[in-house]
C-alpha cells in the first residue's frame, strides 16, 4: 500500500483565513499542526496500515511545493505546473510513482478532519483488501461513503446496490450502481431520501494498474502526460491543453455505470471542513458562518463575530455593526458565545503567517 495526498485548492469557503498563497491544507486550523501534516500523521507509523514516510507522496501545484517541504521534510512531492483538478493529479501520480502495478494506491485529500483516526485506519486497511477483488470484480475502484444527513450540493453521491451488499471485517461494502457528482438541490433532496445513498468522501483505493486502465478507458490523460511527465517544460505544455475535471466526473461516474466501483461505508467522524460553519463546530465554537464577498454588504448583530483582514492581518470583531467588505470577510452568526475558540484559531493562523 502507498498513499497519494492531494494538496491544493483556494479554500474560498474559508476566506479570509485561507488565501490563494496559503490554501486550507497548509493552515493550522485544528491545532498547531496543519491539516496536511495531520493527514500524514493519521496514516504514517501505525500498525493497522504499515505505511511509512517513504510510502507517501504529496501532489500539489508547484507554487505550493515550498510549503509542503517546509511542513513535511522527507516526503516526496510531485509538483503540477498548475491546478487542473483531481483527475490530472491522480493520473500524474499513477505515472510517476514507481510502485508495482498490483499494489494498492490510497488517495487522500489533504484538508479533511477525521475524529476517530484508529477507526479510519481500520477502514482503509479493509478497503485495501476490497481493491484487490470484490463482488466478482477483479481490481475494482473503491470509494468510501459517508452517511447523508442533508441535501448537500457540494458532494458527490454514491448509490449502492443494497441487495448485493456484504458485511466484511471492519466494514460494510456494496457494489455501486451509480455515482452522481454534485447534483442540483432538487436532485440532492431526492437522493437524500433513497435508502443507503452516501456522500463521496473523495477517498479512493485502487490498484495502480486499475486506475491507469480506468484513466485510459475514460480519458486521454495518461496518453498525454506519460511521455512528458519527467520534463518540466513538456509537462507544462501538456497541462496547458487540459481542462480541469475531477476524477469523479472523468472516471468514477462511468466506472460505476459499468459496475466496476465498490463502496465501503465509513463512520469515523469525517468532515471536509468545507465551510465556516463546519470549522466552528470542529474547534468548539458556536454559530454558523458565511463569506461576504468584496463589495457586498451585510449586517452583524450583537451575537455575531466578524473575521476580516485589516492591512493584511486577520482580526476578530463583534457586532453590532454594518459590513461593507472591501476584501472577502467572514460573518459568523451566533459565534460571540464561543469567541475564545475563534480567537484561538485566528491566533494560530496569525502566528503561522508570521513565522520566519
Amino acid at each position: 500500500m502507498y498513499v497519494v495526498i492531494l494538496a491544493g485548492g483556494g479554500g474560498t469557503r474559508l476566506w479570509p483565513l485561507s488565501r490563494p498563497e496559503a490554501p486550507k491544507p497548509f493552515l493550522p486550523l485544528l491545532g498547531e499542526r496543519s491539516l496536511l501534516q495531520r493527514t500524514v500523521d493519521r496514516v504514517v507509523g501505525h500498525g493497522e496500515l504499515a505505511v511509512h514516510e517513504s510510502d507517501v507522496t504529496v501532489v500539489t501545484d508547484r507554487r505550493y511545493a515550498a510549503l509542503v517541504r517546509e511542513q513535511l521534510s522527507g516526503i516526496r512531492i510531485i509538483g503540477e505546473p498548475a491546478g487542473r483538478n483531481t483527475a490530472a493529479a491522480i493520473a500524474l501520480a499513477a505515472i510517476l510513482i514507481d510502485r508495482r502495478d498490483d499494489e494498492v494506491m490510497v488517495v487522500l485529500p489533504a484538508d479533511h478532519r477525521i475524529e476517530r483516526e484508529a477507526v479510519f485506519r481500520g477502514v482503509l486497511a479493509a478497503a485495501a483488501r476490497l481493491a484487490e477483488g470484490a463482488f466478482g470484480v477483479e481490481s475494482p475502484l473503491v470509494t468510501l461513503g459517508i452517511q447523508v444527513d442533508r441535501a448537500a450540493t457540494e458532494y458527490g453521491y454514491l448509490l449502492p446496490d443494497l441487495d448485493a451488499g456484504a458485511d466484511l471485517p471492519d466494514l460494510r461494502a456494496y457494489p455501486l450502481r451509480a455515482f452522481e457528482e454534485k447534483p442540483t438541490r432538487e436532485r440532492a433532496a431526492a437522493l437524500q431520501g433513497e435508502p443507503g445513498v452516501a456522500w463521496n468522501a473523495g477517498i479512493f483505493l485502487w490498484r495502480r494498474r486499475a486506475i491507469r486502465a480506468a484513466l485510459d478507458r475514460s480519458t486521454g490523460l495518461t496518453t498525454l502526460l506519460a511521455p512528458v511527465a519527467s520534463s518540466e517544460g513538456g509537462l507544462a505544455a501538456a497541462y496547458d491543453q487540459l481542462r480541469p475535471i475531477s476524477i469523479d466526473r472523468a472516471v468514477m461516474e462511468g466506472a460505476a455505470s459499468d459496475r466496476r466501483v465498490v463502496m465501503a461505508s465509513m463512520d469515523a467522524g469525517w468532515d471536509d471542513l468545507g465551510s465556516w460553519s463546519a470549522l466552528l463546530a470542529a474547534i468548539g465554537g458556536t454559530g454558523t458562518g458565511a463569506v461576504i464577498q468584496a463589495n457586498e454588504s451585510a449586517e452583524a448583530g450583537p451575537a455575531d463575530l466578524i473575521v476580516e483582514r485589516t492591512q493584511g492581518r486577520l482580526t476578530v470583531t463583534a457586532g453590532p455593526r454594518g459590513i461593507l467588505a472591501t476584501t472577502p470577510t467572514a460573518l459568523l452568526l451566533g459565534a460571540a458565545a464561543g469567541r475564545p475558540a475563534v480567537e484561538a484559531l485566528i491566533d494560530r493562523v496569525t502566528r503561522w503567517e508570521d513565522r520566519p
